[in-house]
């Protein structure tokens, strides 16, 4: 079945959706088979739900990169500084020496967003004023979830629900009814069911479950995702009451491009790429019409179409 893409040839003044390529399979980095034992729930499709291994080391899977880091915090600190610093008056005299000793204090609050040159997981893709009129992009936020060798792959936020699991009678992402009033969203063009899960905090710590499933993908700290594949450890962890139903955020679709193709678009000026803090896309977020001015507010308040 082909698919929809924003194709890469078509940078002209009229911007239109054709066929591409065929939809690509979303599916997740392999993981150790050394950690999780597997089993098959009873459910009307195959779903395979995986559980720790308690004898596992957290040392074991030495190729996954430390995402706990607030690296994301410090970069925007960073941009702040320089946007600081360049907002100083030049014409007033400061003394180098002070300067060195007191460097400014900068502060970031618990919303922020910035522009980056390059797509990353866990970025926005904003849509630009290039892409008005173009009905499934127009003033589209995307999560980019991946940005693997096949291509970079995201999911739109700001599209509102029309329907729930059980009225779009999507039994892809609807184990034994588990999920089956929950709201489902457009996420993209490309066929797929996907979803986002972040685990509302207990106790003095964060609800570590998710990540210790192995069967979901991490975004940015305490946002993951996963794929119809995965649909019934979630369920199965619901009705364990390790999560809420309402943790998740269930999608219809999704966004991919070819490998050099989001790149060109980029280029071409149909997207602005941003970093932001969690709270800024957590699942209170998604379907939030608002959700584009808001960003663009946080980007440059001067500047908001």
């Amino acid at each position: 079945m082909e698919a929809c893409f924003l194709s890469s040839n078509s940078f002209t003044k009229s911007i239109k959706l054709v066929p591409s390529i065929k939809a690509r399979a979303f599916s997740f980095p392999k993981r150790s088979s050394n950690l999780f034992h597997s089993r098959k729930l009873a459910s009307p499709t195959s779903i395979t739900c995986c559980r720790q291994d308690s004898s596992s080391h957290p040392l074991d899977d030495d190729s996954k990169p430390n995402l706990d880091s607030d690296w994301r915090s410090f970069r925007a600190r960073l941009v702040a500084l320089e946007k600081a610093s360049r907002a100083e008056d030049t014409s007033s005299w400061t003394d180098p020496d002070t300067a060195l000793d007191h460097p400014p204090a900068i502060t970031i609050g618990d919303k922020w967003a910035h522009t980056i040159h390059e797509p990353e997981k866990g970025c926005l893709l904003i849509a630009t004023e290039k892409l008005d009129g173009v009905h499934i992009f127009e003033r589209t936020v995307i999560l980019l979830l991946t940005t693997g060798p096949i291509g970079p792959s995201g999911i739109i936020l700001n599209r509102p629900s029309l329907m729930s699991i059980k009225e779009m009678r999507s039994t892809a992402l609807d184990v034994a009814g588990t999920f089956s009033d929950r709201p489902l969203f457009f996420g993209g063009p490309l066929e797929e069911g996907l979803f986002l899960v972040s685990p509302t905090p207990t106790g003095e710590e964060d609800n570590k479950s998710v990540e210790k499933s192995g069967v979901f993908e991490q975004v940015i700290k305490g946002l993951y995702y996963g794929t119809k594949e995965s649909v019934g450890c979630a369920a199965e962890m619901v009705k364990r009451n390790v999560v809420g139903a309402g943790d998740f955020r269930f999608f219809d679709g999704y966004c991919g491009w070819e490998k050099e193709q989001l790149h060109e678009e980029i280029r071409a000026g149909y997207w602005t790429v941003a970093a932001c803090s969690p709270s800024v896309i957590g699942l209170g977020s998604v379907g939030s019409v608002g959700l584009w001015e808001e960003i663009l507010g946080l980007m440059d308040p001067k500047k908001v179409w």
